[in-house]
């Protein structure tokens, strides 16, 4: 079992002179000393220092209040998400799932560790409610690799108590601030010490990868957005493990938008190299697919039968719509952990990295921007043009559902395309990007009422042969198909629309 805790926090410089006077900080009614702690903890990381790279931490610390495995994972400036394991001899293995997309095979190291004497104090207001915790730390640091050294500090951490409003922390900020108190150099206790142990000619380490430098070819800024979608899918495989909402969704579409990448802009990047990589996106999204699509259903269905007055439900349909929508769940849950433990996906992980480092760039990659990319965007809206076109001149029903279905895809791959574009041709580019958004979301909404007569024409089958009334189903349906109705009438206007006002 884990817990997860956002940590919310600051840290300052310490002279050694104990914490200064926070009586005064306004909302404060005492300062609460809590005694001194006395702290244990090594940190793990690869021999290349991955997860610091990515200003991620994964600890064993013994002492104090909350002892065992914690994994830190940046959020924002001063926040971060924590989850905590039991105290045990090796990394529990919930842990361990949630970096493998960093550490991948690579062997997991002690390589830092630090022992600190912690003076706590809550700072509380007039009822004894704790506003934040603040304590001053005695550091003491040792690098457990390489020819590395011993480090000493002290500092200063405030971090706001759990439900705190943040603006307190600018409170305290100032008083500290008015007392001579600096804020830390260091994101982090670790990043200060991989920084100060390791050798002088490793004292990069510790810090986050600098960014690259800005783009100027034609293939920079292609690789940049393939790049930005490597690093996205990477970034978000914990999140999806953990089930955080919307992460599987961003995830899938990362993959869709870097296959298409590869496709939109072949004359940039080798498809001989690309296409295998092309093929393996593929594999994935489809199995990040099985649980999307189970959410979007279900949370389609549910809202539809919620927006129903109740003389139209009949029979047990929400137990019923809740046991289907649980059942599709739970198994694509357990098999998309299974996918993201796969050897399959960790090598393809690391195909990925040897492509942006090593991209197959082709001729017209060193080609100005200006003309090779909106060449590119040029084309696949052409592409979409003609299906959308070839879409609204059917009549109703399954074939102008499927070409409905294919303009979809195809805008989603002149919009992403187009988002690559944003770089090199600025407003133009972010102008298209919006309006394949808006038709995006008239198609999506179209194939999404498709998908939802298919699943209660399902589940009003099951409900008939249980002998439940498959009345309210049908009520659903008939606004599905009213839905579907509308989303074909409104697609002519809006595609006009966009084609004159297309620039690119």
């Amino acid at each position: 079992m884990a817990d997860t805790k956002r940590e919310i926090e600051r840290k300052y410089e310490s002279d050694d002179s104990g914490l200064p006077d926070l009586t005064g900080v306004a909302g404060v009614d005492a300062v609460v000393d809590k005694g001194v702690a006395h702290l244990d903890a090594t940190y793990y990381d690869t021999a290349d220092e991955r997860l610091a790279a990515a200003s991620i931490t994964l600890r064993r610390r013994t002492g104090g209040a909350d002892a065992g495995w914690h994994l830190k994972f940046p959020v924002a400036p001063g926040v971060r998400d924590e989850i905590r394991a039991p105290l045990s001899d090796t990394l529990p293995s919930v842990l361990a799932g949630l970096i493998r997309s960093r550490v991948r095979d690579a062997q997991l190291l002690p390589v830092v560790r630090l022992r600190s004497d912690r003076d706590v104090s809550d700072l509380v207001d007039a009822t004894g409610r704790v506003l934040a915790e603040v304590s001053v730390d005695a550091v003491h640091a040792e690098r457990l690799t390489g020819a590395g050294g011993t480090a000493q500090w002290t500092e200063l951490e405030v971090e706001l108590a759990d439900d705190g409003d943040p603006a307190f922390l600018d409170k305290v900020d100032k008083r500290l601030r008015k007392a001579g108190v600096r804020p830390s150099g260091s994101a982090s206790k670790l990043a200060r010490a991989l920084i100060e142990t390791a050798p002088k000619k490793k004292r990069r380490n510790g810090r986050p990868t600098p960014p690259p430098p800005p783009p100027v070819t034609a293939g920079d800024h292609v690789l940049a957005y393939v790049r930005e979608q490597r690093d996205t899918i990477v970034a978000l495989d914990p999140a999806v493990r953990q089930d955080t909402y919307d992460a599987l969704h961003r995830m899938r579409v990362a993959t869709r938008r870097m296959r298409s990448a590869f496709r939109s802009y072949a004359k940039v990047l080798d498809r001989t190299v690309t296409d295998p990589v092309g093929e393996e996106l593929k594999w994935l999204a489809a199995e990040l697919g099985v649980g999307r699509d189970s959410e979007v259903l279900a949370e389609r269905l549910s809202t539809a039968l919620e927006g129903l007055p109740t003389t139209l439900v009949n029979g047990p349909v929400r137990t019923r719509l809740g046991r289907w929508t649980d059942a599709r769940r739970g198994g694509s849950r357990r098999r998309l952990t299974g996918v993201l433990d796969s050897s399959r996906y960790l090598a393809l992980l690391d195909t990925l990295d040897a492509l942006v480092d090593e991209p197959p760039f082709l001729e017209d990659a060193g080609g100005k921007p200006e003309k090779v990319i909106a060449k590119a965007v040029r084309k696949d809206f052409g592409r979409l043009t003609a299906l959308v076109e070839r879409a609204i001149a059917l009549d109703p029903g399954t074939e102008r559902d499927l070409a409905l279905h294919e303009s979809r895809k195809k805008a989603k791959r002149a919009r992403y395309s187009a988002e690559a574009a944003v770089g090199a041709l600025g407003d133009r580019a972010s102008a298209l990007v919006k309006s394949m958004k808006s038709v995006q979301t008239l198609l999506g909404d179209h194939q999404d009422s498709v998908m939802a007569r298919q699943s209660l024409r399902e589940l009003s089958a099951l409900a008939h042969a249980a002998g439940e009334s498959s009345f309210t189903y049908g009520v659903l349906y008939g606004r599905e198909e009213q839905r579907a109705a509308a989303a074909e009438l409104a697609l002519p206007v809006a595609w006009r629309k966009i084609t004159e006002a297309t620039d690119i």
